[in-house]
Parts: C-alpha cells; structure tokens; sequence
C-alpha cells in the first residue's frame, strides 16, 4: 500500500510518519501490526503505534540518512505488514553471559523483541570494552531481579 504524506519532527530529534487510519485497517493486523516501510530505495522494519489518536511509524536517524529525508520532507511511503518472525542477534559475549546466568537467560528468552533489541542495542552501543563489560553484567543482574 501506497501513500503520500510528511514527515513530522517531535521534539529535538524525534521524527514519524502519521498512517492513515484506511491504511492499518487494510493490513488487518490489529492497531499495532509490524510493518516493512520503504522510504525511496530504503526499506525498514518497525511497528505501527497507535498515539494521541492516530497512527504512527518511527523515522529514526539512521532511516532519515539512508533514506536521504528530513523533518518535513514530503515523502512517498510504501508500508506492507511484515510477517516474518522478529530475531535478535545476541552478541556472542552477552550470549556466554546469559548462558552463565539460567534465570537471566530464560527471562531474556521470554522477552518481547523490542525490549532484547533494547538490551542488545546498550551492549553493542558501548564504545570501551570495560562499559560493554558494565552494561553485560547489569543486563544480567536485571534480568536474574525477581521484581515484576
């Protein structure tokens, strides 16, 4: 599915796409479907998110520089609903670590893929090895935590 619109900044760096409420219900995935976005040449996978009464995709930094668009471009958007299964890969340190940890690693298991991406992302994110080191070691201590 086709169409045109703009893409809106929010805030300093933030910036989306508003999804014609037509278009999630011609997916007929619910009001959150996963989604494959094509912005020109560039295709990426996220998630339709329901906000403030309409529709809304992410344009992240790195989809603006490969897509070559801003904040208040007009831009044609091609969406289709993305039904492949959503994988993490997990980095072989942050794997051993889990594997060393039972708990933590079946509650790692257990999560939803946006929030092992998150945990993924702050490890691999790290510029010294001592703060990958750092953010393994608390990513096993939250998730060996009992708290709800």
């Amino acid at each position: 599915m086709r169409f045109s619109t703009t893409i809106r900044s929010a805030g300093k760096t933030a910036t989306g796409i508003a999804v014609p409420a037509e278009i999630v219900t011609a997916l007929g995935s619910g009001k959150r479907p996963a989604v494959r976005v094509t912005l020109g040449e560039h295709t990426y996978r996220t998630t339709v998110a329901p906000m403030g009464g309409e529709f809304l995709i992410p344009v992240s930094a790195e989809v603006r520089e490969k897509a070559g668009v801003a904040a208040g471009d007009a831009v044609d958007v091609e969406i289709e609903l993305d039904t492949e299964p959503r994988e993490v890969t997990v980095p072989q340190d942050l794997a051993e670590a889990l594997d060393g940890a039972p708990s933590a690693r079946r509650r790692f298991d257990a999560l939803s893929y946006s929030n092992k991406r998150r945990y993924v992302l702050a490890v691999e994110g790290a510029k010294a090895p001592e703060t990958r080191r750092r953010r393994i070691d608390k990513t096993i201590t939250e998730l060996n935590d009992d708290r709800p």
